[in-house]
């Protein structure tokens, strides 16, 4: 049997399996002590502590580049955005010139800041010690800042790539297709109720975590912007006629999506659903602050590179709705509404689909919130008729 401390391990082997686990890619740079802007590419780099703020990263003994820049007296490291290979594979090449044309500029410490950079820390030696045949280096962070909100460029298996977020607009499955279907069917009766009323209906499905949008009608005062295919994460408390006929375990994940899972808010998300069921049908009161608030940050998710922290704007500013759903309706009131939600009734062949309307006109009677309603119920059914059909 062989000694486990004297085990020969293939390095080939090793760096296959570890080449399995993805890394971020980062630059750290320093000037030397002749005044020449110095780098080297790491794929080792990590967080060690907050307190003290510590990080590290682990060249190899032999690296020349870590040589000329071991007795600086700070370094920064540049962490590499996912369109930046060609910047990693200039700065993973030997020699002096390795700067030459390269955007910097001198951080707080007099380190070199590298233009485009997801973000940057900048620090002062803490240790050097050593490890087998690298050296762990620890550096006190003093100072740093994100300069770009993207992407990072990972290595994975010897190349380098980037993370893939979800698309918002929908890959075409069987569901989505055999839903867009059932909604081309009622085209003529969204349409109607759209004109009728000037408002603006949409057709929506239920994929995964997201409704889609499948059909528009945009007879109302602002035509509807929102292309066909259009995805939007599903979030309490918006998305409850979904709900409605769910099973447990996708309403546990419905909760779950909300930024506060606290009991108190589950109890809300919990009430509003039970009243979405009762009354068969959802509507959201317009409040210009949080919905314009809810909109911007579904625009920057959407435009941007759907990065963990726009999800979590995304997923708050959702929340903050919760004050403005399913209000109730008094005789004699009169009411600003966003968006009016009915559900279809549709066959175990199809994914939970709804009928939205948006568009409507502030300071509305409850007699015409009524109408309004009964319109979409109309359309519902008789999407509901087409599916059985079907």
């Amino acid at each position: 049997m062989t000694d486990a401390g004297t085990a020969t391990i293939d390095p080939a082997l090793f760096r296959e399996t570890l080449g399995h686990y993805p890394t971020g890619v980062a630059v750290v740079t320093a000037v030397s002590e002749t005044g020449i802007p110095e780098g080297m590419v790491v794929g080792t780099f990590t967080s060690v502590s907050l307190d003290p703020p510590l990080i590290a990263f682990f060249p190899a003994k032999g690296s020349r580049s870590f040589a000329r820049f071991r007795d600086a007296a700070s370094f920064c490291v540049n962490v590499l955005a996912s369109d930046q290979e060609p910047l990693c594979r200039r700065m993973a090449t030997g020699g002096a010139a390795k700067f030459d044309g390269v955007r910097w500029r001198p951080g707080p410490l007099g380190s070199p800041v590298l233009e485009g950079a997801v973000s940057w820390i900048e620090c002062t030696f803490e240790d050097v010690r050593e490890a087998g045949d690298h050296y762990i280096v620890l550096g006190r962070v003093q100072e740093l800042g994100v300069a770009r909100s993207t992407l990072p460029l990972l290595f994975f298996q010897g190349g380098y790539g980037k993370f893939s977020t979800g698309s918002f607009i929908a890959a075409p499955d069987p569901e989505l297709i055999q839903a867009a279907q059932l909604a081309q069917t009622i085209r003529s009766e969204v349409e109607d109720l759209s004109i009728a009323f000037a408002v603006d209906c949409s057709v929506l499905v239920k994929i995964g975590s997201d409704a889609v949008q499948v059909l528009t009608a945009n007879g109302g005062r602002a035509s509807e912007t929102v292309p066909l295919g259009h995805r939007q994460p599903i979030i309490p408390p918006l998305g409850a006629v979904f709900m409605a006929n769910a099973t447990p375990t996708e309403i546990e994940a419905w909760l779950q999506r909300s930024p506060d899972d606290s009991r108190d808010r589950r109890t809300l998300h919990g009430r509003l659903l039970d009243v979405v069921r009762d009354r068969g049908y959802s509507l959201l009161a317009a409040e210009p602050e949080l919905l314009q608030r809810h909109q911007a940050v579904l625009t920057e998710f959407e435009r941007s590179d759907r990065l963990p922290r726009q999800e979590r704007d995304v997923r708050q500013a959702t929340a903050d709705l919760a004050d403005l759903f399913c209000p109730d309706l008094d005789a004699g009131r009169r009411y600003d509404l966003a968006s009016i939600v009915v559900p279809i009734s549709t066959t175990a062949d199809l994914p939970p689909m709804a009928l939205r309307m948006t568009g409507m006109p502030k300071s509305a009677p409850t007699e015409q919130v009524e109408a309004w309603i009964d319109g979409l119920r109309r359309v519902a059914a008789a999407a509901a008729m087409a599916g059985t059909r079907g």
